[in-house]
């Protein structure tokens, strides 16, 4: 398998779960503005929507959008301590977090990265963020270690991620002590720091 990422972005969250569930696989740096490869392959050929994560398969078909390719990388390998069995209420758990994280987390920090923000649109969203994570902090305050209990799955590799992006961006995570704690743990984890090293983002 390959994965085509870029640093830091949200297919970072891929990567950890590539890391974190063994077994071999490649990745292919890619500039999502130019839609090039490090290789210089078009990746709009391999992608068409042009953003990452796609992970190319063994039978050569591409899997897109990081919800569904961290399921299928964790399934594949049978990590049932990483993400629970599909059917079970502890499985729809894991996906309940993925698709909170994806649609209002994720979403909520997209803003910033347009350069022609407002001031005033900037500080309207902050207070977005503030309160789409202020929800994970009350849910953490239950003294569960991540995000659905004591196991760590994909949803804290995607949350982690995503929040890495708050001291790019000029968002303060201080308020948030309990997420900050889940921060901590996750970036310990050697899958963590293996694809933090990866992509060029820890020593």
């Amino acid at each position: 398998m390959k994965l085509y990422y870029s640093p830091g972005a949200c297919s970072l969250a891929s990567h950890i779960t590539l890391h974190e569930v063994g077994g071999p696989f490649e990745i292919e740096r890619t500039d999502i503005r130019a839609k090039v490869t490090e290789s210089g392959a078009d990746f709009r050929r391999i992608n068409p929507k042009g953003a990452v994560p796609a992970l190319r398969l063994e039978g050569g078909e591409v899997l897109t959008e990081g919800a569904a390719i961290m399921q299928y990388v964790a399934d594949r390998a049978g990590a049932t301590e990483f993400l629970p069995a599909a059917g079970t209420l502890a499985r729809a758990r894991v996906q309940e977090m993925l698709n909170y994280v994806a649609s209002e987390v994720h979403k909520a920090y997209s803003p910033f990265f347009n350069p022609a923000l407002s001031d005033e649109a900037r500080a309207q969203q902050k207070a977005v963020v503030d309160a789409r994570l202020g929800w994970i902090e009350a849910t953490l305050s239950d003294g569960r270690d991540f995000l659905t209990g004591a196991a760590f799955t994909p949803a804290d590799a995607y949350l982690f991620t995503v929040t890495n992006w708050s001291a790019h961006v000029g968002h303060d995570l201080a308020p948030f002590q309990h997420l900050r704690a889940l921060r901590e743990r996750v970036a310990a984890r050697p899958a963590v720091q293996a694809a933090l090293r990866a992509e060029g983002l820890a020593a």
